[in-house]
């Protein structure tokens, strides 16, 4: 994928008007009807790989959603890498992209979490924990994540939640304390039985955790979304005109699906877009054009959200000996509300997948021109 200049500073003005929106002191009580207990205070941790995914419209780049321990980033940053190996001058021409640089910005992340939480001295061991971790679609990714710590001189281990235990105030995989957790699991509340080491690590600073339940609830909830796609409730809780006007041309207008609305929201459906509030994964989503009356009794028995719908860009794919034109969504992958790198998830059907033949994650390079074109 080939991504202007502009569209790649729109993309970051938006991230850090939310950013800036979300640590308003207004902000905290406006979403605190549907924050957790446990989400309630920081522990200083802010959350690596945060994922704000975007579609590419002809008004510009639109946030479709936010989302915590987005996977794919070190993945996507060697697909990035590899270009170079079979695009040679192409891809050199289209962005001057250092693959180290990228995945030691990774790394300091870490390290900046570390020190956010109030420790000192050195990150010494890091858990990448999630379910079942071998089981998992991107357990690869957990491999790759393995070793680039350890050539950093950071000691890790993969490791599912039921391994934790908590000990005399510490963290322990068998006999390695650990020093951090790289949080996967998509409970976002760790409010399962068998996260409750991990739960109480993160309570109790055994750890530092990240991403945790408090950079979901403030992030990536998507109850989030409407709030920040009213540009009356962002001037009541002090946001300032920049940051409004980012947002209003950013973010798709979202609203919480209730008894209410429920009747009209049914019969404006093909302009919306149906999300659970704490899904991910697009698991449960629905494009309101396809909604049956039972899914539609499911939705309301649930908490969900409508977003105007934004129809996705389209990417001209070879495959098989033959053409096919497949949607685009784009994902930037930050922290601390900085870019560290766009990737594209390639993909035909409803949402984003990897079952689509010839699609998937793809390289995103940035054009060193405002006027360059999107394809």
């Amino acid at each position: 994928m080939f991504l202007s200049a502009a569209h790649a500073e729109a993309m970051q003005r938006a991230i850090t008007a939310i950013e800036r929106v979300a640590a308003l002191p207004a902000y905290a009580h406006a979403i605190a009807d549907h924050v957790p207990e446990v989400a309630r205070a920081s522990r200083g941790a802010i959350g690596v790989f945060m994922g704000y995914d975007f579609h590419l419209t002809p008004d510009g780049p639109k946030l479709i959603e936010i989302n915590t321990n987005a996977g794919g980033g070190l993945i996507n940053a060697y697909l990035l890498g590899a270009q170079f190996v079979c695009c040679g001058t192409t891809a050199l021409s289209a962005a001057n992209v250092d693959i180290d640089q990228i995945t030691k910005a990774f790394v300091d992340g870490f390290r900046a979490e570390w020190q956010r939480q109030g420790r000192t001295g050195q990150l010494t061991r890091i858990a990448i924990v999630d379910d079942a971790p071998q089981d998992q679609y991107l357990y690869p990714e957990f491999v790759l994540f393995k070793r680039l710590f350890e050539s950093h001189g950071i000691a890790a281990v993969i490791a599912a939640p039921e391994d934790l235990r908590l000990q005399d105030g510490q963290l322990w995989r068998g006999s390695d304390r650990i020093d951090l957790v790289y949080n996967r699991v998509t409970d976002f509340d760790l409010s399962q039985s068998h996260h409750v080491a991990l739960r109480d690590a993160y309570l109790t600073n055994a750890a530092v955790v990240t991403p945790n339940p408090w950079s979901y609830a403030h992030l990536a909830d998507k109850r989030n979304l409407i709030l920040l796609s009213d540009p009356a409730r962002l001037a009541e809780i002090g946001a300032d005109a920049a940051d409004i006007d980012a947002l209003g041309h950013a973010v798709p207008r979202t609203v919480a699906v209730t008894a209410s609305n429920a009747d009209a929201l049914w019969k404006t459906r093909g302009k919306l877009f149906f999300k659970p509030a704490t899904g991910f994964g697009s698991k449960a989503a629905y494009r309101g054009d396809k909604l049956t009356l039972k899914t539609w009794a499911g939705i309301l028995e649930r908490q969900y959200v409508a977003q105007d719908l934004v129809a996705p860009s389209a990417r001209a794919v070879a495959f098989d000996g033959h053409i096919e034109s497949l949607k685009v969504d784009l994902r930037c992958y930050t922290y601390a509300g900085r870019i560290q790198l766009i990737a594209a998830r390639l993909y035909s059907g409803q949402t984003t997948n990897f079952r689509t033949a010839g699609g998937g994650f793809a390289p995103v390079f940035v054009g060193s021109g405002s006027a360059a074109c999107d394809c």
